[in-house]
């Protein structure tokens, strides 16, 4: 599991990929039937604003491991697809156009569970210390731990909220980890270890002296 969470924090969804650059990439490493494919979901993709690596990376990924292209295609059409809800429920949380970054991250909490209101949310408590693409990431990560979707936004929320730094959230999915750990003789799973993790986290919220998020004005 610890592997697993390592390489799911590192994740990197590069952005600004020229066709040129595509190409380049899949060349030798995908049929042609995969590339041409690629490069044109890329390219509508591109248009949109979404971002093209983690296109290119499914193909790579798929064509390794001897995945029938008929199958390839249909991932990388549904991962497109991902990218698009994932765009559309960050623009919810803020009218901007989200960046490349946090799209694909936001794809990714998709494909780990987290629905695209959890999305919204998360992007939402982000805002403006902590980067939303981070996490999005983290809570990818939790997700994929066994942390139910809900108890997944809260934890990371609450966290923020408390005056959590982008450290602290980083450090989540490594808490829970040391939670499930120390209580393996009592049978504790990640959902548990997070519960306790965000209550800690909202008693420090609601600590004498903390400051708290001003109300908007009505």
């Amino acid at each position: 599991m610890k592997t697993l969470c390592v390489s799911l924090l590192l994740a990197i969804c590069s952005t600004g990929v020229s066709a040129q650059e595509i190409t380049a990439r899949l060349a030798g490493r995908v049929p042609p039937d995969v590339a041409t494919l690629v490069r044109q979901l890329a390219t509508s993709a591109a248009a949109r604003g979404l971002p093209v690596d983690p296109l290119i990376q499914k193909a790579i990924e798929g064509s390794a491991k001897g995945v029938a292209v008929d199958r390839v295609a249909t991932a990388l059409r549904a991962l497109v697809a991902q990218l698009d809800v994932a765009a559309a429920a960050l623009r919810d949380a803020a009218p901007a156009q989200p960046d490349t970054d946090a799209i694909a991250a936001g794809a990714f909490a998709l494909n780990a569970g987290l629905s695209s209101r959890n999305v919204t949310e998360l992007a939402a408590a982000s805002r403006p210390s902590n980067s939303v693409a981070a996490t999005l990431r983290v809570a990818s990560t939790l997700a994929a731990m066994g942390v139910p979707p809900g108890q997944t936004v809260e934890l990371v929320t609450q966290t923020i909220e408390a005056g959590g730094s982008p450290t602290d959230v980083l450090a989540l999915p490594m808490q829970v980890m040391a939670g499930v750990s120390q209580g393996s003789g009592r049978g504790v799973t990640p959902a548990q270890a997070a519960a306790g993790l965000a209550r800690a986290a909202a008693a420090r919220a609601n600590a004498p002296g903390q400051s708290r998020p001003k109300p908007p004005h009505p």
